[in-house]
């Protein structure tokens, strides 16, 4: 299994970013992780599925962080919280799900962002560093990513980081009780290469460190 030889068993390394830094989930962050949600509420409820009524309880988010746990022992997903770096405060998460090995080497990104903290740029900051954690700790080929068409935030910043944009899913996913449409964007690791030899978008990003 990848594990063994690459990352501890219930966890990924700290990964650091442009003034944030993520890691794995813990038992310990229910208090702020709750607090955020709960104040985020509207603003998140029309990109997400609908929230279980005992969504932000506490043996809730004990079995999530369990299912997180597994996910990384199978290496079929990757949670993340992401903190500011100056002060530690939980700004929002982000979560690589559907790894598939083979000959597909790709997983799935999402990510929700705290609604005090939305439109400061820590979401670009924290999606460019786990792109680095995807290609050079995982060694995947390919993350692909959805989004409401209406969501012009995550489109931006997909573009931002050097998504491509590949097509326009019908009835892809169940958002806020609804099916809905989704626009497809995907990253190639060669995309990502000639980019970054030219711009260098992921310069500052590290692995297994705090910024």
């Amino acid at each position: 299994m990848f594990l063994k030889s690459s990352l501890a068993a219930e966890s990924a390394p700290v990964i650091g970013g442009d003034g944030v830094y993520l890691r794995t989930p813990q038992v310990s962050d229910y208090a702020q992780w709750a607090a955020v949600r709960e104040r985020s509420r509207a603003f998140l409820t029309p990109w997400e599925p609908t929230w279980p009524l005992d969504d932000l309880s506490r043996p809730s988010f004990k079995r999530r962080i369990k299912r997180y746990q597994r996910e990384i022992r199978d290496d079929s997903g990757y949670a993340f919280f992401m903190f500011n770096a100056l002060d530690d405060a939980l700004l929002g998460g982000i979560r690589l799900s559907n790894v598939r090995r083979g000959v597909a080497q790709t997983c799935s990104l999402g990510y929700w962002m705290g609604q005090d903290h939305a439109n400061k740029g820590h979401m670009t900051a924290g999606v460019t560093a786990v792109v680095s954690f995807i290609f050079d700790v995982l060694n995947l080929h390919r993350i692909e990513a959805a989004c409401l068409p209406h969501n012009n935030a995550s489109i931006r910043l997909l573009e931002k980081v050097g998504f491509q944009f590949e097509g326009r899913a019908r009835s892809y996913l169940c958002i806020n009780g609804l099916w809905q449409d989704h626009l497809l964007f995907a990253l190639v690791e060669s995309d990502l290469r000639q980019r970054d030899s030219k711009t260098g978008v992921l310069a500052g990003t590290r692995i297994g460190e705090r910024t």
